[in-house]
């Protein structure tokens, strides 16, 4: 048992310093045959030691960013590796003489770890200032914190598990997280959930109990372009609709500042106006965009949002002609 935990450690550090070796070599470097490295490589991936093979003569690689140094261990891991310190000197007859170093080697790298993860996360922790729901204190440490604990997950490609506040009741959900993004007043997670198996948006201010899960992912690009193919594209939206919408000539240079995840059609037009057209899927999410630029956007198409925001400002006119 000993000498294949020495030769499947061997392996996982072949394979990170060599993507693409081939099974002939992994078996004269670990000097055994090619039916035990593919033994191996079975309960490797049993242990979800994220390493496949590519295909014929294409070898064996890692899928995401996995690596064996930094160790990607969780802290019960970690301990219970440890552990086998306070056994080692009623084994140390049946292991070979390399085995001792090798684990203090071991022990030494992720005690190293550990303690960059929690320098990062010190550093890190001060450049983020998130939006807090109303009913909040202005304590924001645990919003960092799991601002934080999404981006190490992000980076190391895992699986996270937490609770979820949605329409006033909690559950637990389980995300990929594929990226953060900047909303004006808070931080939103675009990430695979594991109950719809879908990607969703997720607010982050309303994610608790965060914990990454040992489990890798592989980010599917499509996915992502998929979603990011409309700006306006938020779970739930099955219908699409097609803006247009004339800006005051003094107010162009701002809407060309604006960050889009899709490039609109933008013209501009002879006496200095700009024509925006999007195809979008939240009406109502891009009705609060162009409010906040008053009279100085005018929706030309289509006519059901021209009346809805001619709705909105009578309520508006009629809440305040009250006083």
């Amino acid at each position: 048992m000993t000498d294949r935990l020495i030769r499947l450690m061997r392996i996982i550090t072949l394979v990170q310093a060599k993507p693409g070796i081939l099974a002939r070599e992994l078996a004269q470097r670990c000097e055994t045959t090619e039916r035990t490295i593919y033994r191996d490589m079975e309960a490797l991936s049993a242990m979800h030691i994220p390493i496949a093979n590519m295909g014929h003569g294409q070898g064996y690689m890692f899928i995401s960013h996995f690596a064996m140094y930094p160790l990607n261990w969780s802290d019960e891991e970690a301990q219970a590796f440890m552990h086998l310190a306070e056994v080692m000197e009623n084994i140390r007859p049946l292991l070979k003489p390399a085995f001792e170093s090798a684990y203090e080697k071991v022990v030494a790298a992720s005690q190293k770890n550990k303690t960059e993860r929690v320098e990062w996360s010190e550093q890190i922790s001060g450049l983020f200032k998130a939006g807090l729901p109303a009913w909040q204190n202005e304590n924001n440490d645990s919003q960092n914190q799991s601002l934080i604990t999404l981006l190490q997950a992000g980076i190391s490609q895992n699986t996270i598990e937490g609770e979820y506040l949605s329409q006033g009741k909690k559950g637990i959900v389980r995300i990929d997280p594929y990226c953060l993004i900047p909303r004006e007043y808070r931080f939103e997670l675009l990430g695979y959930c594991h109950l719809s198996e879908k990607l969703r948006i997720f607010q982050v201010s309303r994610l608790q109990k965060i914990r990454i899960l040992p489990r890798t992912f592989r980010k599917e690009d499509y996915l992502m372009q998929s979603h990011f193919r409309i700006p306006w594209a938020y779970e739930g939206s099955t219908e699409w609709t097609a803006f247009k919408i004339r800006f005051a000539p003094h107010a162009v240079e701002r809407v060309m500042q604006e960050q889009f995840f899709i490039r609109p059609v933008l013209t501009i037009e002879p006496e200095g106006s700009l024509l925006f057209e999007a195809i979008l899927s939240d009406v109502d999410e891009f009705l609060v965009w162009i409010s906040k630029y008053g009279p100085d956007a005018e929706i030309l198409e289509p006519e059901i949002c021209r009346i809805k925001m001619k709705e909105r400002l009578n309520d508006w006119q009629q809440l305040y002609n009250k006083s």
